[in-house]
């Protein structure tokens, strides 16, 4: 009874291209795969804390140079650590990871407004749906029978426009704002103690270099 393949197909596909006209290919494609991190836990960078702890010791211990050798695994504390080991100086490594950080979120942000403007679009699309229903209605006011096809097309389009935006878009759009915010805040914890590490081993690693 709440099934009509025309109205689904016109809010869906309606949706689907109006959010693509709005978009970049590049920003929709990121957005079809930030789908897979709602599942993911937040993200946490109390491990990158530990780890850059580590890489600390190891610097006192061993020298700047012996973390070039470090496996790292997230890019942006690899990029830390890479300037680091080339001699950057404090201010140089904040600058870079603040850029890198703000990159990062402006890409979480454009995934995210991919299906906040999909939601836009769809109650749109289900008035699109309703108004081609009452017109095939009207069309054929002769035919019971079509008639009711009619009917059904302007009802469920509404129905799908709105279910569609209000359960499954919007809040899509709003989960992804919240782990971008979250992810945002957790990597700024990585800022002072990389910095602090860059303070201390620039002058040692530009001797090592000279």
């Amino acid at each position: 009874m709440f099934f009509d393949p025309i109205a689904l197909a016109i809010v869906g596909g309606g949706t689907t291209l109006a959010a693509l006209l709005r978009t970049p290919l590049r920003d929709a494609a990121r957005a079809m795969r930030a789908l897979a991190t709602l599942a993911r836990a937040p993200f946490d960078a109390e491990p990158l804390l530990q780890q850059v702890a580590a890489l600390s010791r190891i610097a006192r211990r061993h020298g700047v140079m012996a973390l070039d050798r470090s496996v790292l695994t997230d890019p942006d504390v690899a990029a830390a650590v890479a300037a680091i080991v080339d001699g950057a100086e404090g201010e140089t490594v904040a600058l870079l990871i603040a850029d890198r950080r703000r990159t990062r979120a402006e890409r979480h942000c454009a995934a995210a407004e991919f299906w906040a403007t999909a939601a836009e679009a769809a109650p749109a699309m289900g008035m699109v749906g309703t108004l081609i229903g009452l017109a095939r209605m009207f069309a054929a006011m002769d035919d019971v029978a079509t008639i009711g096809a009619g009917m059904a097309v302007a009802l469920l389009a509404t129905l799908y426009g709105a279910v569609l935006a209000n359960l499954v878009l919007q809040p899509i759009a709003g989960r992804l704002r919240g782990a971008a915010r979250s992810e945002a805040f957790e990597r700024s914890r990585l800022e002072a103690p990389l910095v602090a590490l860059a303070r201390r081993e620039a002058p040692l690693a530009l001797a090592s270099v000279a």
